[in-house]
């Protein structure tokens, strides 16, 4: 009797495969998600006035859920893909199995010399991964959901959730990608030599910019908000904040895209930065206004988070530390002194002051990073050789001068984008909540409600808010808290 062998299945662990760099990634990329959901979910949810609790954070977990739907389909091979323009890739999906299980490649990273004998050869070849494109689509795609997450802090409190639902893929599609690959997947700003390490111009930048253009078109929240919006749970803030503070070790780890030194650097770094900067913060609340703010200091993390995301990997540790002290200092002065004295900022309700923890942040990063990225970890990086920093001299005032610009692309980008994008949807959906809904929150908005709670943020006043019972009881003797009556404590 013949028996025919099966045919030998394809391995699952190719020579290309780097089991460590694979598994890195997916935790970086994890770790980023983490940020997201349950992180900025936790922090929007408690941040914000109890009767917006409900709706600021299924803004976030909509966000997520959409992206990576927009992203898969049409999104990440605009990003990462074949060039289409200078600033867009070829949209296309990345959901077929030969695509996927195939070793990660960004085919418009491939770096030509410009000048000299050498003009027209390859000075650095495209981007060749050691794991699946499946990696490489999932990491980049809590980086865009991010984006869009932060956009939200700038809206929340008042903007429509039709017009939400509908504004996240079409500036994901015509916003996000066009920055991601201008400065990562090959455009023009990635050939120039434009350092953004990890997304300070990509996501915080862009998505400060897009917040306020956005609040801008969207309008204030109600008097009564904007006066008074107190947080409704301020331990619930710092363990969201503290979910985005750890979760950043994947955000700013994993773009070297390997395991490796830079990796580890970046990590540091990041650390550093975040508690330089939420210590600066804080010592300026206690020099200006007598004494620590808990949100402030959150604040400060954030700032100190951005800043260093530009040059995470390409900066050294002293570096990290100055570059923490101004991102305390800086974002502050605009949101403490700044803002409260401009006419503009003042008109446009930026809610959670996205504009100053992000775009402020971000610019700022990006520029230190053109004065003190070091060259030989600048040669780790990028693909642009004998980069640096202008502190180091000899080209690196053109350093500089490419930081300036690629921030100026990104914000004229979003101006422009986000209002057009905006104006199209009012066409067709209100972006504001109509004023009765205001009024109400959550429960007009969704039907439901954070917490069976009373009152709004207001402090009890039994003069005002004290009911009939209430007033009834307190003609009743109370019991002692040592009392033989008292509810008993169950261990376990």
């Amino acid at each position: 009797m013949n028996i025919t062998a099966s045919p030998t299945p394809p391995s699952v662990t190719p020579p290309w495969l780097d089991k460590g760099d694979n598994a890195w990634q997916m935790t970086a990329a994890t770790l980023v998600g983490i940020q997201s959901v349950p992180g900025l979910v936790i922090l929007y949810g408690s941040i914000v006035k109890k009767k917006w609790a409900v709706n600021s954070a299924f803004m976030a977990l909509y966000a997520f859920a959409a992206v990576l739907i927009c992203w898969v389909i049409w999104a990440y091979k605009m990003a990462f893909g074949k060039k289409l323009l200078p600033f867009w890739g070829k949209a296309g999906p990345a959901l077929g199995q030969k695509y996927l299980v195939a070793q990660a490649r960004l085919p418009s990273t491939a770096h030509y010399h410009k000048h000299g004998p050498l003009a027209g050869e390859i000075e650095t070849p495209e981007l060749e991964l050691l794991y699946p494109m499946a990696t490489m689509v999932y990491f980049q795609f809590v980086f865009a959901a991010i984006t869009l997450i932060l956009i939200a802090g700038s809206l929340l409190g008042r903007m429509n959730i039709l017009a939400w639902m509908i504004f996240v893929p079409l500036w994901l599609t015509f916003s996000y990608t066009v920055g991601a690959f201008s400065l990562w997947g090959g455009g023009f700003l990635f050939h120039w030599g434009v350092i953004d390490y990890s997304g300070g111009y990509v996501i915080h930048l862009s998505s400060g910019i897009a917040g306020f253009t956005a609040a801008y078109w969207v309008g204030p929240r109600l008097t009564s908000d904007r006066e008074r919006f107190p947080p409704n749970n301020i331990l619930l803030t710092l363990a969201g904040a503290g979910l985005l503070w750890l979760g950043w070790a994947g955000f700013n780890g994993g773009d070297p895209y390997s395991a490796n030194i830079d990796a580890s650097l970046a990590v540091l770094n990041t650390n550093i930065c975040a508690a330089t900067s939420l210590l600066t913060w804080t010592s300026l609340d206690v020099i200006f206004f007598g004494k620590p703010s808990v949100i402030g200091a959150v604040q400060g993390m954030i700032t100190g988070l951005v800043c260093i995301t530009p040059g995470a990997g390409v900066v050294q540790g002293w570096a990290a530390i100055v570059m923490g002290i101004l991102s305390g200092s800086i974002p502050w002065f605009t949101m403490m002194v700044v803002h409260r004295n401009s006419t503009l900022l003042q008109r446009v309700d930026d809610t959670l002051g996205v504009f100053h923890t992000h775009a402020v942040a971000g610019t700022l990063g990006g520029l230190l990073t053109g004065l003190l990225a070091e060259p030989t970890l600048c040669n780790y990086f990028l693909v642009v050789q004998n980069s640096r920093g202008a502190f180091y001299g000899k080209n690196g005032g053109k350093q500089f001068a490419r930081q300036i610009v690629g921030a100026l692309f990104v914000i004229g980008w979003n101006i422009v984008v986000t209002s057009i994008i905006l104006l199209v949807i009012r066409l067709f959906v209100p972006l504001r909540m109509p004023e009765e809904q205001l009024i109400i929150g959550d429960d007009a908005a969704h039907g439901e409600e954070a917490y069976a709670l009373w009152g709004d943020g207001e402090k009890y006043d039994s003069s005002k808010h004290a009911t009939n019972d209430d007033h009834e009881l307190s003609h009743f003797p109370r019991e002692p808290l040592n009392g033989p009556n008292r509810v008993r404590q169950v261990t376990v």
